[in-house]
């Protein structure tokens, strides 16, 4: 897995969380299938006052001293025991986990998904070689993790999360190169700064990048009948 220079997350109290992940000037070029389209800032929503502003990364100048803040996380999911049988004086517990996947997520990732340059990423993703059901799914489970509120996660999270899930899943790591084709085309100089974001990613999750499979079937058992869980790899002839 690249690494990148470590960026701590940082949060602030504020009244009117807000997003700053610079934009980078080109998606794709011409020689490539993807589109040619900007990143897109959206205006910050506005929120109640006093509440607390979820940890945020940006890509922001390398070159401003970085004030370490003690973070406010969110309070973990914790596990709970079921019975699973009852026989006579004798009862069987089992241990449940506790998902930590909101429906607000699985609300962040239909709307990423009617984003053009997503949707036109999936068109061309045809053999499904970084965009099947699980790698979607492990998607939804990274924005759980994320800590950001629905409304913060733009492209560049979609695209983060997808490259992340191919880091861990896949054997072949070569597939996971046609994001970057798909979004930079042969333009490299692009390529740090998503490897930087990635980091910041990765340590906004507290390095929880594993997704056992009962949660992955979880995610997808909340709408199972979405269209994207109908891309599976193994029905491609």
């Amino acid at each position: 897995m690249a690494s990148g220079q470590a960026y701590p997350p940082f949060e602030e109290e504020s009244p009117l969380p807000s997003t700053s992940v610079q934009s980078p000037q080109q998606v794709a070029d011409d020689e490539v299938p993807g589109p040619s389209v900007p990143w897109v800032d959206p205006s910050p929503q506005p929120q109640s006052l006093g509440m607390k502003k979820k940890r945020e990364w940006s890509d922001e100048s390398e070159e401003e001293p970085e004030e370490e803040v003690e973070l406010e996380r969110t309070p973990e999911p914790k596990d709970t025991w079921v019975v699973e049988m009852l026989c006579g004086l004798k009862m069987k517990l089992t241990r449940k986990r506790a998902s930590a996947v909101l429906p607000e997520h699985h609300e962040a990732f239909n709307r990423l998904l009617e984003d053009p340059v997503i949707q036109k990423f999936l068109a061309w993703d045809k053999d499904l070689r970084v965009s099947d059901k699980y790698l979607l799914a492990m998607v939804i489970a990274y924005f759980s993790r994320a800590g950001l509120f629905s409304w913060q996660y733009q492209r560049i999270h979609f695209f983060l999360a997808l490259y992340l899930a191919s880091d861990m899943e896949e054997d072949n790591q070569a597939p996971k190169q046609d994001i970057f084709s798909f979004l930079y085309g042969k333009d490299y100089s692009q390529r740090p700064l998503f490897h930087k974001l990635r980091y910041q990613l990765i340590c906004s999750m507290r390095w929880r990048t594993w997704v056992s499979p009962e949660e992955m079937e979880e995610i997808q058992a909340y709408d199972p009948e979405h269209w994207v869980w109908a891309r599976d790899r193994t029905l491609i002839s």
